[in-house]
């Protein structure tokens, strides 16, 4: 579905991915885990279009979307829930619905998703008429994930969605996660909560200092001397 092939981005003369290689299934789950500062954000800022690659490719279903701009990206049906959920504050959760189905035109079968995601996300359903910024951290997030859906996705890209969560909210995030992989929505997860991440993960990619450093199912990782002491504090 996705190819990401020997992808170098720099933000000025530092280096952020080195030739980064990877791809996606369609209906897999696919996970990056890294340190902070590894490259993963920015890998799916370059793949949304948000930055331009020096060097590589990047293509859906065979076709090179490298260097689109982002609203291309969305109308080939890819789309980010961005690290921080950043929600407009000043909107309404319904405002923000609607925001993410911005390049739709079929109103009717609008309104039916977004009755749709409120039955998704009842906790969304008794405030669609309340200020986004008004919403709990574990509230914004799941708008977050509601407002990407709105257009559509094929693919969904999903950056840090645990983090500044409080444990029990990350566990209802992440069975949200299973819930859209059921639906048929291919996912692809940066997170630094490794052992979640790769306990609803098909496979996944451990990025270093922006190179892929080890590719492999995501149960094989979970069971990986050198995965489990750097990242699953084992």
């Amino acid at each position: 579905m996705l190819q990401v092939k020997d992808l170098n981005v720099s933000y000025g003369k530092i280096q952020a991915l080195r030739k980064v290689s990877m791809y996606i299934n369609e209906g897999e789950t696919v996970t990056i885990i890294g340190a902070n500062g590894a490259g993963k954000t920015t890998l799916l800022k370059t793949i949304m279009g948000f930055m331009k690659p020096n060097s590589g490719e990047i293509s859906l279903f065979g076709n090179s979307i490298a260097g689109l701009p982002s609203w291309k990206i969305v109308e080939k049906q890819i789309a980010l829930v961005p690290e921080g959920r950043h929600v407009f504050p000043e909107m309404t959760v319904l405002e923000n619905l609607m925001m993410g189905a911005f390049l739709r035109k079929d109103q009717g079968e609008i309104n039916k998703d977004i009755e749709r995601t409120f039955e998704q996300f009842p906790k969304l359903a008794s405030r669609r008429q309340q200020l986004a910024g008004t919403l709990s951290g574990g509230e914004q997030q799941m708008l977050a994930i509601g407002r990407a859906l709105m257009s559509q996705p094929k693919l969904l890209l999903l950056d840090e969605p645990s983090m500044g969560l409080a444990p029990i909210i990350i566990e209802e995030i992440f069975k949200i996660i299973k819930q859209i992989t059921k639906s048929g929505t291919t996912v692809l997860l940066v997170e630094q909560n490794a052992l979640m991440a790769l306990t609803v993960a098909d496979r996944g990619y451990v990025l270093e200092t922006g190179k892929i450093i080890m590719e492999d199912q995501a149960a094989v990782l979970l069971d990986n001397e050198e995965v489990k002491k750097a990242y699953l504090g084992i």
